[in-house]
């Protein structure tokens, strides 16, 4: 399981020819106007938010109804999920495998059997899914992130069979410890990119 070293100005070339869409994918309580999402969503061409009925009260059946609506919306996607949308988006695989889904860009997910007020809105996430995800995946953690370990972090990336990105001490990796518009963190999205491109060729 590589593991990579992000190097504020990285920057990756892209070919020409029609992006795939990209699907921006927030855990708990929705990404705000200066989350990183937000501005990616504000940013990329064929960016498109999954909106949730109840962003407070996350409910898996209905959240992983509203993600497998989107994907179908837009098929070929790459998924960008944040916290507990990562954690959506290991559900969705498990239950569909790859249809749709060309690659999965997911930052510091969240650990969703945590304990406390916070945790238990989570819980109904769990068990999380471990298993192989069945499409190109990077996970993005950070080493003093509130709401989940760097081992666990490392485990899932493991699980998943993704690359994993150390960020250092980088917080929960949102607007409170300074990511916002990120713009670092869109040249780990550049590589999927590209190998959908190369894909749908």
């Amino acid at each position: 399981m590589p593991i990579h070293t992000v190097h504020e100005g990285e920057s990756l070339s892209r070919p020409p020819g029609d992006p795939p869409p990209v699907l921006i994918i927030p855990g708990l309580n929705n990404s705000g106007p200066d989350h990183w999402q937000s501005h990616w969503e504000a940013a990329l061409p064929n960016a498109h938010r999954v909106e949730q009925s109840d962003w407070d009260r996350p409910t898996l059946g209905e959240w992983v109804a509203s993600l497998v609506d989107a994907i179908r919306a837009h098929p070929g996607a790459i998924l960008v999920g944040h916290s507990l949308g990562c954690a959506l988006i290991a559900h969705v695989a498990h239950l569909r495998g790859r249809r749709g889904i060309t690659g999965a860009l997911l930052v510091a997910p969240a650990d969703v059997n945590r304990a406390g007020p916070a945790g238990r809105l989570l819980q109904g996430f769990g068990p999380m899914p471990r298993g192989r995800l069945p499409f190109p995946t990077t996970v993005v953690a950070s080493r003093n992130d509130p709401y989940a370990s760097f081992e666990l972090a490392q485990a899932l990336a493991r699980g998943w069979g993704a690359d994993l990105v150390d960020l250092g001490a980088a917080g929960h990796i949102n607007v409170e410890s300074g990511h916002g518009p990120w713009p670092e963190g869109q040249t780990l999205l550049d590589p999927l990119i590209d190998q959908a491109r190369t894909a749908q060729a």
